[in-house]
């Protein structure tokens, strides 16, 4: 398993968001990227152990909407590795709003 994954969910329809592109990049690099599945999930997003640091997870909100109405083109979600745990990192998005946490 990846040591980072993610899940998208949108919130304004109460499904899983599917399709999304989602790319990972450390200081600028592009490590990986993917799309989310039917479930709304990513979970061969990169390797199975990154080095601790700063990442960015981009979420290509624009292609997911598409001729939806929308505020946000992009989410970007800057964390930071600090162990070799799983990194878990969830997205609860609407055309007008967009939430993260850290998941499990």
């Amino acid at each position: 398993m990846s040591h980072i994954t993610t899940h998208v969910l949108d919130s304004a329809v109460g499904k899983p968001a599917a399709g999304v592109p989602v790319a990972l990049f450390q200081n600028g690099e592009l490590l990986a990227d993917g799309r989310t599945d039917a479930d709304g999930r990513v979970s061969d997003l990169g390797p199975d152990l990154l080095e601790n640091g700063g990442y960015t997870l981009l979420f290509d909100t624009a292609a997911y909407f598409g001729d939806r109405p929308s505020f946000y083109p992009r989410v970007i979600i800057d964390f930071m590795i600090t162990g070799p745990e799983h990194y878990h990192v969830p997205l609860l998005l609407s055309p007008f709003a967009y939430s993260t946490y850290r998941g499990s």
